[in-house]
């Protein structure tokens, strides 16, 4: 996730969606994934303070600041390297997992009023942003970092 003054994602050239302010998430999927970590995540980002207050402390989530999310939906992430020279992505969810769990993820972040957009599942997509601080944190259901 990281924390952008704008972020924006085209496919073979088309512009799919744009966001001023807000959040870019790039959401893995994993093969053992279910609704209840698209819920907790739904949940953490929404309220997660990462942006800065007055006093420049990150007191602020994007739901205080009135951003925006783009969602990207992005199974490289589950990507194992530590074998070999090419990743691994067998702990990656197939479609018919991830894409409910992506659209449920996304469902309950604009049902807290949040503007979503998003990104084509499984398209070559290019994605633009302006990270803004920089800041880039990682948010896992599962485990810790």
């Amino acid at each position: 996730m990281q924390r952008v003054d704008e972020s924006s994602v085209s496919v073979e050239g088309r512009a799919v969606a744009r966001i001023g302010k807000g959040l870019m998430v790039l959401l893995g999927v994993g093969s053992e994934d279910t609704e209840a970590d698209a819920r907790y995540l739904a949940d953490k980002i929404a309220g997660l303070r990462c942006f800065a207050d007055e006093d420049s402390k990150f007191n602020l989530s994007v739901e205080d600041v009135g951003g925006s999310i783009l969602a990207v939906s992005q199974f490289t992430l589950y990507g194992d390297c530590r074998k070999g020279k090419r990743p691994s992505f067998s702990d990656a969810a197939r479609p018919e997992l991830a894409i409910p769990l992506y659209e449920a993820f996304v469902g309950l972040l604009r049902a807290r009023g949040l503007h979503v957009e998003t990104g084509e599942f499984g398209a070559h997509m290019d994605v633009h942003l302006v990270n803004n601080g920089p800041v880039t944190l990682m948010v896992d259901s599962r485990k810790v970092f």
